[in-house]
């Protein structure tokens, strides 16, 4: 399976106001671009060069010779996921599945999203926030860098990437501004539903 940038799910703004065109230019054509760029050149040659992208994962987490491997097939696994977390004209409360696991999980849609909102603005330096199914359940974690639920055998549901190149040109430093964002006017709750299945 060839390792390639993915087209965004929509076009660069369709996401406006609530995130720039430029942003996603510079976020997706550059950013995830050099992951992939940069995770080709470091599987060449090797006996990961046909691996596909969750492979890729599972084979160099953990691994001190494989490092830079995992960091970059992480980084293009999460980015694509992310774009897909978002849609014009989505947040707000879920319905469906998702709506009825969050009361369940969590008590209550407000909870939910102040747990989500608490792991996006604590994880310390870049990372993700993840709304993910563990034993069953529904729960919120966080990752550091390129970390990734998958490699560690957890589903994702969603994510919000809180690496600052993901909102400053937008919030500069207002990393709760482009939280409560995300959460308001974003989140893709299809895509969770989807994922639930």
């Amino acid at each position: 399976m060839a390792i390639v940038l993915p087209n965004l799910p929509y076009a660069n703004e369709a996401l406006e106001p609530y995130i720039g065109a430029k942003t996603l230019e510079i976020h997706h054509g550059k950013h995830h671009q050099t992951y992939v760029t940069n995770l080709l050149k470091l599987i060449e040659g090797t006996d990961l060069a046909n691996e596909p992208l969750e492979g890729l994962i599972l084979k160099s987490v953990n691994n001190p010779d494989r490092v830079g491997i995992f960091n970059n097939a992480a980084q293009v696994w999460n980015h694509t996921f992310y774009w897909n977390s978002m849609k014009p004209k989505g947040g707000g409360v879920p319905s469906g599945e998702i709506a009825a696991k969050i009361n369940a999980a969590f008590g209550s849609y407000d909870a939910f999203i102040q747990a989500f909102k608490n792991a996006g603005l604590t994880q310390f330096g870049s990372g993700w926030a993840w709304l993910v199914v563990k034993n069953g359940t529904l729960e919120i974690m966080k990752t550091a860098n390129a970390d990734t639920p998958i490699a560690h055998g957890i589903k994702p549901i969603l994510t919000v990437d809180v690496w600052e190149h993901a909102y400053y040109l937008d919030y500069q430093n207002k990393r709760a501004d482009y939280l409560d964002i995300f959460f308001n006017h974003l989140i893709n709750w299809d895509f969770a539903n989807a994922n639930l299945k």
